[in-house]
């Protein structure tokens, strides 16, 4: 149902929609990390090698790198984009060695931002033209360290977000969104 519900309103949009037909090729959205250049896909319990050579094959323009997720759910549960070139990474040992794989797999050179709690880390960052930079991050009351590594981010608009209760059932901010790049046709 859900699928299908999303399926719709993607349509709606007149979106193009690819669907992954293969039996075998999983791929969860949290493992899927991209950076504007490229792609991340995290392999984890949700995600294998097939289903990222099918995102590959599906967005050729782009590369695609996979890299091992140990002691998470998912890849954004402890990195994600908080601007433009700069990733938001937890502090974990795990997190830091997926970091190190990522840019060992990369021609490019990100900035990161490392903040104590890798359930923080996972931040939606928006580019919003009569906003600017805008970030959605974990509230103070949840992660008070990483939130003050949030605050140093001057040109961002910082819209802090409680998702404690969602946190209890591995919900994380990118789990409740969907982000669609379209002009608005007013």
């Amino acid at each position: 149902k859900q699928v299908e519900a999303m399926k719709r309103v993607l349509e709606s949009l007149n979106l193009n929609i690819v669907e992954m037909v293969d039996e075998n090729a999983t791929l969860d959205g949290g493992d899927v990390l991209f950076t504007g250049r490229e792609f991340f896909v995290g392999l984890s319990r949700r995600t294998n090698q097939r289903g990222a050579e099918i995102l590959a094959d599906t967005f050729k323009d782009y590369a695609v790198s996979t890299v091992p997720v140990h002691d998470s759910l998912h890849l954004k549960g402890f990195c994600s984009m908080a601007g433009p070139n700069l990733i938001a990474i937890g502090s974990s040992e795990a997190a830091q060695k997926a970091l190190k794989t990522m840019q060992q797999m990369s021609d490019h050179r990100y900035d990161k931002l490392t903040v104590p709690d890798d359930a923080a880390a996972n931040c939606m960052y928006l580019n919003i033209p009569s906003k600017g930079h805008v970030l959605l991050h974990r509230a103070p009351e949840e992660y008070p360290e990483s939130a003050k590594v949030f605050e140093k981010l001057k040109d961002h608009m910082l819209i802090p977000i409680a998702n404690t209760e969602l946190e209890k059932v591995d919900g994380s901010l990118t789990c409740c969104s969907v982000l669609i790049n379209k002009a608005s046709e007013l």
